[in-house]
């Protein structure tokens, strides 16, 4: 998922939301301060950056970033939202957005965009829609990711396998990991957590199959669907990935760093952690992920939204407007933090990062398939280790699985 490991205590970070007053607080000074509420310490001084941009223009409007850790991050989000102690400004996803936006805990700031005159052509339209309700806007992206494959091209000239690209199909990726795993020196050829935007929805879909049908239902047994599935099961099988007990103890891209899996196949918001990572740097390479029947890549974003009880509407979406409009896209490109979602501003995250092929990214947009959304998408998706983890661990096949979890799904869209 899209969060990294180097975070600040949780007690410290609720202490000093505490402390600067959540929903909005007024300095003795005059001065308006808003919180804005982040997971990532990886992108931490962009956030900060870009605050000191917006309070450049707005010296009346002071903004506080900090950064929980994840999940501290969703539960002090949704308490905070149920108590009205919120933080003002803060990052939503697509899978947990309608629960906030149906609760009426978004603020709605589709009069502040219109007046500002924001082009919402600007944005990725398949990113927009993942967070429309009735034409309403409650917030704006801040960056899109897609996927691709992450390789060590160290452990690939050691084992005498040639680079993946965009010719690989899935057997040339099972292959692959196959010459890689290494049991011996310790490696696997690839890491296949249960990873449902980095990993088996891409699957599904190049497949030719659905998360979610158009009926609104689940579809994810269907024969297409359950092939994506087994792609991952499969792997496991052959010994190809560490254990999912070993992928819990150790998350997939710490594995990926230490040079234990050669292969890891996930989203573009890695890159600035990698990158940072000198003595791995000159061996990661990006490429293309494998196709089926056809190729496909989840594309999902973070929307910067605002919390409805906040103090501070008016200067509150002033801020959302602008830490997602072109200046701070421009910040976040340059510091190689993600792929800004403003349009015509993704060169400089790739200038930032010179040494990975990064490109691979921004052109899997063409062939990209919006995160599955549907009813409580956070509470089903909540479900999937539960009902795909035997599958991946050799208990289940991958079309019992798929049964149960499809039955799953269905009864929380229901309600």
């Amino acid at each position: 998922m899209r969060h990294g490991k180097r975070w600040i205590a949780a007690a410290a970070v609720l202490a000093a939301l505490a402390a600067t007053g959540c929903s909005g607080s007024g300095g003795g000074d005059g001065k308006v301060t808003l919180s804005y509420a982040t997971w990532s310490d990886d992108q931490k001084p962009a956030m900060e950056a870009i605050a000191e941009a917006f309070e450049d223009k707005h010296p009346n409007i002071d903004v506080q970033v900090q950064v929980l850790p994840w999940p501290e991050y969703w539960s002090t989000l949704q308490v905070g939202a149920a108590g009205r102690t919120a933080p003002d400004a803060f990052w939503m996803l697509a899978d947990q957005f309608p629960a906030y936006a149906e609760g009426k805990q978004l603020l709605d700031i589709t009069d502040a965009v219109k007046a500002a005159g924001v082009d919402l052509a600007a944005y990725p339209k398949a990113v927009l829609d993942l967070y429309d309700v009735d034409g309403k806007l409650y917030g704006l992206p801040k960056d899109f990711d897609t996927n691709g494959i992450w390789f060590n091209k160290a452990l690939f000239d050691k084992a005498g396998v040639a680079y993946p690209d965009d010719t690989w199909t899935w057997d040339d990726a099972r292959a692959a990991a196959r010459k890689l795993t290494n049991p011996a020196a310790g490696v696997w050829g690839i890491a296949a957590p249960i990873d449902r935007q980095g990993g088996y929805y891409n699957s599904i879909y190049q497949a030719g199959g659905k998360v979610i049908g158009d009926d609104g239902k689940a579809a994810i047994d269907s024969p297409e669907a359950v092939s994506g599935l087994q792609f991952w099961a499969q792997l496991h099988a052959d010994g190809l990935s560490p254990t999912l007990k070993q992928l819990s103890d150790t998350e997939a891209v710490q594995m990926f760093m230490d040079q234990k899996v050669a292969m890891y196949f996930s989203g573009s918001f890695w890159a600035q952690r990698l990158y940072g990572d000198q003595a791995l740097r000159p061996n990661v390479g990006v490429a293309p992920l494998p196709k089926a029947k056809q190729r496909a890549t989840m594309i999902s974003g973070i929307l910067n939204a605002g919390y409805a009880g906040t103090k501070h509407p008016k200067e509150l979406a002033e801020f959302l407007i602008f830490a997602s409009g072109k200046d701070a896209a421009v910040i976040q490109a340059k510091s190689g933090a993600v792929l800004p979602a403003y349009q015509d501003t993704q060169q400089g995250w790739l200038d930032a990062m010179p040494e990975f092929n990064l490109k691979v990214f921004v052109d899997a947009v063409d062939y990209s398939v919006p995160l599955p959304i549907a009813g409580d998408a956070a509470k089903w998706t909540g479900l999937e280790t539960q009902y795909l983890g035997p599958a991946w661990e050799g208990k289940q096949n991958a079309a019992e699985a798929a049964r149960a979890y499809n039955t799953a799904i269905n009864e929380v869209l229901a309600k």
